[in-house]
């Protein structure tokens, strides 16, 4: 794009905005929809855990999304062979989607002939095996290299590399090379025969999103790699800065962690003790590889950054019952018990006093591991649950629900055993923007309805207020861009998520959690690149309402077509906001009337907008969708609402 179309475009933009905010406010129109708001006509409380979010061990949620080691496959669970080349060709995604993409074979190639790599399986360092690189002539370079890394020009950078080798090998070069030939250089100048880690750090004199990482020796004799870890040097407790940041703009009050289909196949224990020895597996759900660099220290440190709840998952899909009960204990249990020692020994003396915990994910589908009849799983949750509270009363137990069949004999016989139900949604593309865009709310209202039948029937909660958990809920479908179930999301799902929120408030006395899944890159509403990220469309909504919209909502009576309705008042009964959804193409006016309460005149307004329903937004580029905020005049008390939009006025009560 040339510097004049950009000027151009921006200055569009400009003009955009400035017509659309001056519109939102008209003079009184006798054609207008009317709108009456009785402030007195109230539902229950919505619980903050609503703007909930879930991030799972799968594609670049995880590894390549938050957590910022750059390194591909760095514990060497893949053998590395020497007939593989992971950068040999412009179209080889290793060059062009930076960490972490579907790895069908190790993204190390081999430097040198192929007698110089041979994979120890006797003693490696971890995992099941680790390469070992020798040369017997010294005629050359050989090693180790990968391609695909992303570096920042004047960004400072660090990590470790273990070795154990023969001194006649030094000195071992670390080497950085841009497309452009640029180079940075790092040596190792001492080794022992046991495995010894070396530090790593430099700032980059380049960028380049597609850098090659070579490890290699001129000398002769062997050298063994234990593993390698290079991150951006302001990661925070190996957290990537900038995901983070954007997070924390997000807001969320609760994350739930590990899985999804994931947790029904992970043994936590990997998650734990040495990181660099931690063993490297197969993910057990998904493609590629659990690297295990994030387990229950690493995920706890995250929320304690982001100010959040933890909400963690416990597998009783191959787990057993001992294997949850020990989980449990590790992060709830004083360092007086066993598994709190073991805690302790691990650098967290005190008790992280989980609250949240997720008995299973979706163990009705035959695709998850350990599905089993549903009258065999309900005798595995209610001993799941007897040993959670055995080792911690406190805890709260969300089982696992699904409507129909499944919830309703999950209600009528674990109902002792549980403080929420877990529900799931999720909806794919339609082609007419209206109907694509009332999908989710169709479907909270569908599930809310199931649960307030079983309120009715269901004798086993006579006494009981067991609401919903959806810890699930997304748009689903597209072409996966950022990396496995990394979908693009549009204007229009970012008006069927505002929906989708105004749903969970017209039923806050059912839903008391939800959880968009996922955060980042996986059906996230953050994307990110190796060196960049931003928010996706999704993402907007979420921060708007979960920054700016009250917790007690007021019943609006009337529906109208091609515009979605809430009101809400603040905790102190002195703020009161509106939010308007615009699915249709053209401006829509609206009449407010408050009745006998009186309202300031002078307000603040929350657009999000564009005319385009498919347009969507790029990490590290200008925002195609955003939210504006503006000053806004309710005198008149009517509002034109531009087409596609969402729109959140805040006013004070006189």
């Amino acid at each position: 794009m040339t510097p004049r179309s950009t000027f151009i475009r921006s200055l569009t933009i400009i003009l955009i905005s400035f017509l659309v905010l001056s519109t939102c406010t008209t003079p009184q129109d006798e054609t207008a929809l009317k709108v009456n708001i009785d402030i007195l006509k109230r539902g229950a409380p919505i619980e903050k855990y609503i703007y909930g979010q879930f991030i799972e061990h799968l594609g670049k949620c995880i590894y390549g999304g938050i957590w910022a080691e750059m390194i591909e496959d760095r514990k060497f669970y893949y053998p590395v062979t020497w007939d593989f080349d992971p950068f040999g060709s412009d179209n080889d995604p290793h060059w062009n989607t930076g960490p972490y993409p579907y790895l069908k074979a190790s993204p190390w190639q081999v430097i040198g002939t192929e007698e110089t790599i041979s994979m120890d399986t006797i003693n490696p360092f971890t995992g099941v095996h680790t390469p070992v690189i020798s040369s017997s002539d010294g005629s050359g370079k050989f090693g180790i290299r990968q391609g695909g890394l992303g570096l920042l020009k004047d960004k400072s950078y660090q990590g470790r590399i273990i070795l154990a080798g023969d001194e006649s090998i030094l000195p071992v070069n670390i080497q950085l090379l841009s497309r452009a030939n640029e180079l940075i250089k790092i040596t190792v100048n001492e080794i022992s025969s046991d495995y010894t880690s070396y530090p790593i750090s430099f700032n980059s004199t380049f960028d380049c999103d597609s850098t090659v990482l070579e490890i290699f020796s001129e000398g002769q004799g062997k050298f063994r790699i234990g593993t390698i870890s290079l991150m951006p040097s302001d990661n925070i407790k190996g957290w990537r800065k900038d995901v983070v940041d954007l997070m924390q703009e997000l807001n969320a009050p609760v994350y739930r962690w590990p899985g999804g289909n994931f947790v029904s196949g992970y043994n936590w224990k990997d998650g734990i003790g040495d990181r660099d020895r931690r063993p490297p597996r197969k993910n057990p759900a998904w493609k590629g590889v659990e690297h295990n660099d994030v387990g229950i220290h690493e995920y706890m440190d995250l929320m304690e950054i982001l100010d959040t709840e933890p909400f963690i998952a416990v597998n009783t899909g191959l787990g057993t019952v001992e294997e949850v009960a020990e989980e449990i204990e590790y992060c709830n249990g004083g360092p007086e018990t066993s598994m709190g020692k073991l805690r302790a020994q691990n650098g967290r003396e005190e008790p992280y006093k989980v609250k949240w915990w997720a008995v299973g994910n979706e163990m009705y589908g035959d695709w998850q591991l350990g599905h089993m009849p549903l009258s065999e799983y309900v005798k595995k949750h209610n001993a799941m649950a007897e040993a959670i509270w055995d080792k911690d009363p406190d805890a709260k137990l969300i089982a696992v629900g699904a409507v129909g069949e499944w919830s309703e004999t999950m209600l009528g016989e674990s109902s002792e055993h549980m403080d929420l139900l877990s529900e799931h949604i999720y909806v794919q593309e339609l082609d007419n923007v209206q109907k694509h865009a009332l999908q989710l709310k169709e479907s909270i209202r569908r599930v809310a309805d199931a649960h307030r039948k079983y309120r009715k029937e269901l004798i086993s909660l006579s006494d009981k207020n067991i609401r919903i958990a959806l810890d699930e809920w997304n748009y689903w479908y597209g072409d996966y861009i950022y990396g496995e179930l990394g979908v693009r999301y549009h204007h229009k799902d970012a008006l069927g998520v505002a929906i989708g929120l105004h749903e969970f408030f017209r039923n806050s006395d059912i839903y008391f959690m939800a959880n968009y899944a996922q955060t980042v890159n996986v059906i996230g509403c953050i994307k990110t690149t190796n060196t960049k990220s931003g928010f996706a469309a999704t993402g907007l909504p979420l921060k708007l309402y979960r920054n700016h919209f009250g917790t007690i909502p007021v019943f609006i009576d009337e529906e109208y077509d091609d515009l979605d309705i809430v009101a809400s008042l603040d905790p102190n009964m002195n703020k009161i906001t509106v939010s308007i959804v615009n699915i249709a193409q053209d401006n829509k006016s609206i009449s407010l009337d408050f009745g006998t309460t009186s309202i300031r005149p002078d307000g603040r307004q929350w657009l999000i907008h564009n005319s385009d329903p498919e347009a969507y937004n790029m990490p590290g580029d200008e925002p195609n969708i955003r939210i504006e905020e503006a000053n806004i005049s309710l005198t008149e008390r009517t509002l034109s609402i531009p087409g596609y939009s969402i729109l959140v006025i805040e006013a004070e009560i006189e």
